[in-house]
């Protein structure tokens, strides 16, 4: 009987120590919070929020504290989505937008907001609705940029209260009505017509213009030309005025007699004059002409 009750004693004091120990490992495991990196954990006291646990090793209180909630604070990316808007010129569009947002403060967005991803849609498309509502169609097709800028600082204005940082917010597409669509096409074709147009009058007026600049400088040519020898001709009047004014009456006739035989020496060598009929003076020319030649040679 007393080796049973030692062994009862025994096993009953062992038994406290494996449920106290165990009630120490389950105290660490509730107690010890490992938080990711891209994690942030919420913390409730009696349904209350106690505290945000950040990334590496965390207390809390084993059994009092709970983590209620693990939210993510990777970037994340809405679903792309289409709603219908309106311009300025009262041309209906459908606008395709993604917009990308993270979780900075999760105490804020799990106890203010039950549906972020259906919340940030909705004030997306009102936004956009009354972004291109102040823009004519041309304006929205030119100005995306400007467009994503105004989407992106509105959006970021309306979910600051939910702990929220828009990214980025795009506008992926803009598409129209088949309606408008070929009107566009339509006034597309015009203005291609159009630019045709000006561009072969454009090309009809440089022409001219090339071919009066050719007939100018023709014309400045030919004018210069003309003034040349005119030149030339006076500068020969001159010379001959100076050898006059030189030498006397004597050179200018002993030029005019030279210049007759010349002619009477090209008439008879042509081909095909077997007979020359020449002045009564001819002969004179010849011999006054000899005559100066022996007076300027004894000169």
């Amino acid at each position: 009987m007393d080796i049973e009750a030692l062994l009862t004693e025994f096993v009953g004091g062992n038994l406290v120590l494996i449920l106290l120990a165990l009630f120490i490992i389950i105290c660490i495991m509730k107690g010890v919070k490992i938080v990711p990196q891209s994690e942030k954990y919420v913390v409730e006291r009696f349904g209350r929020l106690r505290s945000v646990l950040g990334p590496g090793i965390n207390i809390i209180v084993p059994f009092l504290d709970r983590v209620a909630h693990r939210v993510s604070v990777l970037e994340r990316q809405l679903p792309n989505a289409s709603q219908d808007a309106i311009t300025a010129d009262n041309v209906l569009v459908q606008v395709e937008v993604s917009v990308f947002y993270r979780i900075l403060e999760p105490e804020k967005t799990v106890y203010r907001i039950r549906d972020v991803d259906g919340a940030i849609q909705t004030t997306v498309a009102g936004i956009v609705r009354s972004e291109i509502g102040k823009m004519e169609l041309d304006q929205v097709q030119a100005n995306r940029a400007a467009l994503i800028a105004a989407v992106r600082e509105q959006v970021a204005q309306q979910v600051d209260d939910w702990g929220i940082e828009v990214t980025r917010a795009e506008v992926l597409d803009v598409n129209l009505d088949a309606q408008t669509r070929a009107a566009m096409l339509q006034q597309l074709n015009a203005e291609r017509a159009r630019r045709a147009q000006v561009t072969e009058a454009e090309g009809s007026k440089r022409a001219v213009e090339l071919n009066a600049d050719a007939e100018l400088y023709a014309a400045e040519q030919i004018a210069k030309a003309r003034r040349i020898a005119a030149e030339a001709e006076a500068y020969a009047t001159e010379v001959v005025a100076a050898a006059i004014a030189n030498n006397g009456l004597e050179a200018a006739q002993y030029q005019v007699a030279l210049k007759q035989v010349e002619s009477l020496t090209a008439l008879g060598s042509g081909q095909g004059n077997q007979t020359v009929v020449v002045p009564s003076n001819a002969i004179d020319a010849f011999g006054d002409a000899f005559k100066m030649l022996t007076g300027r040679a004894s000169k």
